[in-house]
């Protein structure tokens, strides 16, 4: 069996500043879509989307991540905690980041950033979607470096089952890599290249939270589930995983919804 190496959560320091490896994760995210976005945008051969216009995404991107997944983490997941730990609540760099709190996020600052430069939600969400995929691996990766959001107990058997000593001495699946693997590299590749191709106008969003939504339900398998506020309903699923099925079924309503769009009208040129 494999131990978890116990990182210190802390990268480096530079006097009073500590920087830690979740931070630098997402960083490495954000620097990520700099990276494929204009990329992106001259395989499509749209020039709408210039490096100040693709900054300016950034910044509503950001801001939609970081308040949507802290407030995801305290509303969907541990509102009692954070009711009497009110001061934690801006504590991120503790972890505790909720991925279906930064959608709702990211849905809202792309909406407002859609208002702002006169183009389409859509237009939008398409391009966005398959620049996504990176940060979410990165994060994953941030959450295995803080051994966090650990797996289930794992066979002694499986290869790459792993001891996380803070929790106790049974080998568990390393979940933060499996959700790395699946909502980031594969997600991306999948994402990737679909986007490449000319789409009617929302259908790369659609497959993005289809794809995302059944990742996530099946890496919750492995995971230890959070409770949550929707861990009522059945113990048979956690939070996440109805979340999960709700983009599922959101995605499938809306990739039907595009069918009504002409075959010959794509995201590249419907406003």
């Amino acid at each position: 069996m494999l131990v978890h190496p116990q990182f210190d959560p802390i990268a480096f320091s530079l006097g009073p500043l500590s920087v830690r490896w979740y931070g630098l994760m997402y960083l490495a995210g954000f620097l990520a879509f700099l990276w494929l976005a204009p990329r992106h945008a001259r395989r499509l051969g749209d020039g709408r989307w210039t490096r100040e216009r693709l900054d300016a995404l950034l910044f509503y991107g950001v801001l939609g991540v970081v308040l949507g997944g802290r407030l995801g983490e305290v509303l969907f997941y541990q509102p009692a905690y954070y009711l009497s730990h009110p001061l934690e609540i801006f504590a991120i760099w503790h972890g505790g980041m909720s991925f279906h709190g930064g959608l709702i996020g990211v849905i809202l600052a792309m909406a407002l950033f859609a208002r702002r430069e006169g183009m389409g939600f859509w237009q939008v969400a398409d391009f966005v979607a398959p620049l996504v995929p990176p940060g979410l691996g990165f994060g994953r990766l941030g959450n295995f470096i803080n051994g966090e959001l650990w797996g289930r107990p794992a066979p002694e058997s499986l290869p790459w089952a792993m001891v996380y000593p803070q929790v106790d001495t049974l080998p568990r699946h390393p979940s933060q890599l499996y959700e790395a693997f699946g909502e980031g590299a594969l997600l991306f590749a999948l994402l990737w290249w679909y986007a490449a191709h000319p789409r009617p106008t929302g259908r790369v969003s659609a497959v993005f939270l289809m794809g995302y939504g059944a990742i996530r339900f099946v890496c919750e398998l492995f995971r230890t589930p959070d409770p949550g506020i929707l861990s009522w309903l059945t113990p048979a699923l956690s939070t996440a995983q109805w979340l999960s099925l709700a983009m599922l079924l959101a995605g499938a309503v809306l990739y039907r919804q595009t069918r009504r769009i002409p075959s010959s009208v794509d995201a590249r040129t419907n406003p």
